[in-house]
């Protein structure tokens, strides 16, 4: 088999269940999608079940096939911690020898003073909270004071909510590149998140206008390699914040995982440009997942089998489709709405690949950026391993 374009599509927040370290992260019992499915008495997804999703774990009405279509396994986490950032850094190729930065109790106040001082604004909040409860509880004296709601999480990010009656979303925009400016070495997160909103106390709505401004990786992934050599990446959904813009010919924004199917539906069926298309559905942590939303999780999750089904057909005989996830937000866990430390899925489909395969337990999300090396003849020093030889016909 010779792939000519990959298409790596990250299903935010999926996992199917702890990894051995979960209990250092106070994930212990985390399953993603087994506790989802459970919670909702089964998940109707049968296009995945087609490609093997009931074969790498137990998942309630997801049973597992005799011969499924596409190739199945699981991927641990090499790098420590469960942030977005850092899966995506390590599924292109870049693992974290040392976690992004945490800030449970809030912000050092010097560090807070000086970012007002240069940005020249006030903040209230400096706390871990969920976005929509502290924008719920502080919103009403931001628009009184115009002091600007500082929150962070349970990942490594620097988050800023602002009403944009009082802070027009370009506004916000340039706050928060002050504070991506600021935020270097010991307190480098890994994010910093505008979170415009909208409405009058008692019916805060969060807006579309969020944006991430993230950390370059520090070392070339496989979009830096596949750029530098003249191939063509397409971004859909927040990849290109993710990595800064960095190893990204161009990009798509979007709104919600309707919007990035569409958009990788489009890409899939008219381009003929991009060697790689990477995408990410972040509904299931952002609106489902970090809320303790179980049903409205697994409703996503049919919503998305309903978009791989018309996928799958458009796929051209040189395609390679790979879906996995950057780590779990198991949402049936109520005492948190973190990210939890889990397995992700692996599933890769082509037509001309022999289905079935185990791809068993990988060792690192990493493997994933060695075998889209290896599909385009590319050298790295990525840890990892490639599984490209075992999707070929002639090596199963």
């Amino acid at each position: 088999m010779v792939s000519q374009r990959i298409i790596l599509v990250i299903i935010d927040a999926c996992g199917v269940g702890e990894l051995p370290d979960a209990g250092d992260y106070g994930d212990t019992g985390a399953a993603t999608l087994p506790n989802v499915a459970a919670a909702v008495g089964g998940l109707n997804m049968p296009h995945c079940r087609r490609l093997g999703l009931g074969n790498v774990t137990v998942i309630k009405g997801v049973t597992p096939t005799p011969q499924p279509d596409g190739c199945f396994g699981k991927m641990a986490e090499k790098a420590a911690g469960k942030d977005s950032t850092s899966g995506h850094w390590e599924l292109a190729g870049v693992t974290l020898s040392a976690p992004l930065p945490l800030f449970p109790n809030g912000f050092p106040p010097k560090l807070v003073e000086r970012f007002e001082l240069r940005a020249g604004v006030k903040t209230i909040g400096n706390v871990a909270a969920s976005g929509t409860e502290i924008i719920r509880r502080l919103g009403e004296r931001h628009l009184q004071t115009g002091e600007v709601i500082l929150y962070t999480s349970a990942d490594s990010v620097f988050q800023l909510a602002a009403h944009e009656d009082l802070y027009p979303t370009e506004r916000q925009y340039e706050i928060c590149r002050i504070a991506r400016e600021m935020l270097r070495g010991e307190y480098g997160v890994g994010r910093v998140i505008a979170r415009p909103f909208i409405g009058s106390p008692g019916g805060f709505t969060r807006t579309a206008g969020r944006r991430d401004f993230s950390l370059a990786p520090p070392s070339e992934t496989i979009l830096d390699l596949l750029t530098e050599r003249g191939r063509k990446t397409l971004a859909i959904g927040k990849i290109h914040d993710l990595f800064a813009g960095r190893g990204i010919t161009n990009h798509i924004k979007t709104s919600c995982n309707r919007d990035v199917f569409e958009g990788i539906e489009k890409a899939v069926h008219n381009d003929t440009e991009h060697d790689l298309v990477f995408a990410n559905l972040c509904d299931f942590d952002q609106l489902w997942g970090h809320r303790n939303d179980a049903k409205g999780f697994a409703a996503g999750l049919e919503e998305f089998d309903r978009g791989l089904g018309r996928l799958l057909p458009l796929l051209k005989d040189e395609d390679l489709l790979i879906i996995t996830a950057d780590h779990g937000c198991d949402p049936t866990i109520k005492s948190s709405t973190d990210h939890t430390r889990e397995y992700v899925p692996l599933l890769v489909y082509a037509k001309g690949i022999a289905g079935g395969v185990s791809l068993g337990t990988r060792e690192t999300f990493a493997d994933v950026a060695c075998t889209i090396a290896e599909v385009f003849g590319i050298k790295h020093n990525f840890n990892g391993s490639s599984f490209y030889s075992a999707l070929c016909k002639e090596n199963v």
